[in-house]
């Protein structure tokens, strides 16, 4: 399929305001050649449509659930997680994100039209983006606080030490996510396309060197989303699982085989985050080095980078899906917690009160449990 650079120009400005580094896509190539499209404009714009919708409506379930449970659990006096704060405003975070996909596809599937106005535009933008870097932010913070209460088990005034600190980590994590999403937030606008009547949002940034302003925010995204909090993630929890190794050998076969659980959803956590994440922030590099011109950018590879930039943000979304079964749903206690907050609760009108007592420890015999042999993770 073959476009005119003015059609070519439109497609680009249609689907600039998508990246979540507002990457306005890549303008090298118009100028000099107009280059034949490789792919079905329709197809991509239903793909992602489709993929956004999924994302929304998983994740605003899932994370919903979370955060249900959570606030049911903080009536009981005995928290069985030390993370139950971190896990709290992650569910936050991802639940914000999951609240702004339907505006993004409403935009989509009218091929990039803007109709909510300019302020609309930078509010949007600005709680996807506090948010996205917020959710990032807190599973580095966890990675962390769960290694220093395996390391430091036992320590009552290390505990309380931690206690202490981590509403005031939280709420380091919102100003810093704050504070990272304003600039790219400052620079959008509403921009009425020069080929037709089409209203984008889309950051507009000065005429006197736009695309070096577009690389660095590119670079600054891929920065603070994924070269500093990636290696934290992965070194914590490499040190936790060696902990956990390193304990195993003066153990019972039971927790034994309860740590050796534990490390694989340690492993779960890395290779989830690397993969939600290393594949978008590898495309937003290979275009940024482009736009650069180290990187040749030839027809095909502007094909292929316009296609997986916005496939691979697709895939980072993903995350809002699958932390709350990673950090929540895949925890016994939690799942105890969930079972509790639905089926103890209205287990009077189904008629399963009996059933429950006969076959599940009370809260008391549960604690008592939970204190003895807390959960690893």
């Amino acid at each position: 399929m073959s476009l005119s650079t003015s059609d070519l120009e439109d497609l680009w400005e249609s689907w600039g305001y998508f990246n979540f580094s507002e990457a306005i896509g890549n303008l090298s190539g118009v100028d000099a050649t107009i280059c034949v499209t490789a792919f079905s404009r329709g197809a991509l714009l239903k793909c992602m449509c489709v993929l956004y919708t999924f994302i929304c409506i998983v994740g605003l379930a899932a994370n919903a659930l979370v955060l249900w449970v959570n606030i049911c659990r903080q009536r009981d006096s005995t928290h069985r997680h030390e993370t139950h704060m971190y896990i709290t405003h992650l569910a936050v975070a991802d639940l914000c994100v999951c609240l702004t996909l339907p505006v993004w596809v409403i935009s989509l599937a009218k091929h990039g039209h803007w109709p909510f106005g300019e302020v609309a535009c930078k509010l949007t933008h600005l709680m996807f983006s506090v948010n996205l870097f917020s959710s990032i932010f807190f599973l580095a913070c966890m990675s962390v606080d769960r290694y220093l209460c395996v390391k430091r088990h036992g320590d009552n005034e290390g505990g309380a030490r931690r206690k202490l600190i981590r509403p005031i980590a939280c709420l380091g994590v919102w100003l810093l996510a704050l504070v990272a999403s304003l600039p790219d937030t400052y620079f959008l606008h509403t921009v009425k396309s020069s080929h037709g009547d089409t209203v984008l949002c889309r950051p507009v940034y000065p005429e006197a060197n736009p695309r070096e302003w577009m690389v660095g925010v590119q670079l600054s995204f891929t920065l603070l989303g994924f070269v500093l909090p990636f290696p934290v993630i992965a070194v914590f929890y490499a040190l936790l699982a060696r902990a956990f190794n390193r304990s195993s050998s003066s153990s019972s076969s039971t927790l034994d085989q309860e740590r050796r659980v534990s490390c694989r959803v340690i492993l779960a956590y890395i290779v989830v985050f690397l993969g939600c994440w290393g594949p978008y922030h590898s495309v937003l590099l290979a275009d940024a080095l482009s736009q650069l011109g180290l990187v040749p950018l030839t027809c095909g590879l502007e094909n292929v980078l316009y296609v997986a930039l916005h496939l691979t943000q697709c895939l980072s979304l993903l995350h809002c899906c699958f932390n709350p079964i990673l950090y929540n749903f895949i925890n016994r206690n939690y799942r105890y917690d969930l079972m509790k907050a639905f089926i103890f609760k209205y287990s009077t009108r189904t008629g399963l009160a009996r059933l429950i007592e006969t076959t599940n420890m009370s809260d008391a015999e549960y604690s008592a449990v939970a204190v003895d042999n807390p959960p690893l993770i």
